[in-house]
């Protein structure tokens, strides 16, 4: 058996791993597997690139190649894996070869999903997970006005930002009766819709696109409520689904995400996972404090010392510069309920239970500067 560690993905979680690992043990083998160029970049820079300067080239801190000398890690772009055979510890590519490995670690991040529209110009609709998607978002944009996003979601909500505050028109569809529905309470929700209105994004709420349609280079979408908009570019972002069909296939437990303990570990004592694709007792947490805690907890535990996760109060920060927003999601299984403190400049909403204490909270404008002291006062997420 070749001691040697295969991380499949190179994105945050993968590379977090190694970069981890790497900390403690300088010597053993890592072979990192990536299904695209396998370089390294931030994804959350993707939906503020346009109005912070940056173009796609300068989004990318290193190639595979500058990785790979960076790291002591031997990393294969482009190298696509069609299955696991556990039995010999094996993974197998897509061109038929095997990689066999001591331990798996699987950080395969999430697709975005894709909403079942109709109509001659559904194929034009775009999505951003990666940066190859971004450089053709990007090149799309070029002497284009008109963006449709179909999601007012998180990144829907950081993309019409971005893309108002550089000129462009933007609208808004979302099946909810405001924007980021699923992390801020009514009030909170309204107004970041005024400040991004203010900037010049149009909301159409309370509706869902049935169709697209092509007429020469325009784009028609028709909502279900019966109204329609023309468009140059429609850019879908509804959410993720957790990449888990290769670990389904191999047999191991997925409900949500790929099923592993606090220690990262699928029920095969040697295959791990991490990131957008794993799911920690019930939790899919897609963001970037979640993934960094993991990945130190698993590089430890590769190093030979087994260190559960451990999640703390993990605020997210909404890149909405029009309207600075920090969330802290409360989990909705403890039965409490909203506070809110509102005026013109600012939102304090704080998600209490029913003996009083602090579970969540949501703050947009002036209020985000109780950020600090308001996080210290939260349960951890998981323990």
């Amino acid at each position: 058996m070749i001691k040697q560690i295969v991380i499949v993905g190179s994105g945050l979680a993968g590379y977090g791993v190694a970069r981890e690992f790497r900390k403690l043990d300088a010597e053993t083998p890592i072979l990192m597997l990536s299904a695209d160029h396998g370089g390294f970049y931030s994804k959350p820079m993707l939906s503020n690139a346009l109005s912070s300067g940056k173009t796609p080239e300068s989004i990318l801190n290193g190639d595979a190649a500058q990785m790979s000398a960076q790291l002591k890690i031997v990393i294969r772009p482009h190298c696509c894996v069609a299955s696991l055979n556990q039995p010999k510890n094996e993974v197998i590519l897509a061109d038929g070869e095997s990689v066999l490995y001591d331990r798996l670690v699987l950080a395969l991040g999430a697709d975005q999903v894709r909403l079942p529209l109709s109509g001659s110009g559904v194929e034009k609709v775009l999505t951003v997970n990666d940066l190859d998607d971004y450089k053709k978002f990007r090149a799309e944009l070029d002497e284009k006005k008109r963006v449709s996003i179909i999601g007012a979601g998180l990144i829907g909500c950081e993309f019409a930002n971005d893309l108002a505050l550089t000129g462009h028109h933007v609208d808004v569809i979302d099946i909810s009766s405001q924007p980021l529905g699923r992390l801020l309470p009514p009030a909170g929700g309204a107004f970041i819709q005024r400040k991004l209105e203010g900037i010049g994004v149009t909301f159409h709420l309370n509706t869902s696109v049935n169709s697209i349609d092509q007429v020469q280079e325009h784009l028609y979408l028709t909502f279900a409520n019966g109204n329609s908009i023309e468009s140059d570019v429609v850019l879908s972002a509804v959410g993720l689904r957790p990449r888990t069909q290769l670990a389904a296939s191999t047999g191991i437990s997925v409900n949500r995400g790929i099923i592993v303990n606090r220690y990262l570990q699928t029920q095969l004592n040697d295959i791990y996972a991490l990131g957008d694709c794993a799911e920690v007792e019930g939790k899919v947490l897609p963001f970037v404090m979640p993934i960094s805690h993991a990945a130190r907890a698993l590089a430890a535990t590769l190093a030979g010392n087994p260190t559960p996760v451990h999640y703390p109060a993990m605020p997210v920060i909404v890149k909405t510069s029009s309207c600075p927003t920090v969330v802290s999601p409360p989990d909705f299984g403890i039965i409490g309920a909203w506070n809110v403190e509102a005026d013109e400049n600012g939102i304090k909403a704080l998600y209490e239970d029913n003996a009083g204490n602090l579970i969540g909270y949501a703050l947009l404008g002036d209020a985000t500067k109780e950020r600090n002291s308001l996080t210290a006062r939260l349960p951890a997420v998981l323990q």
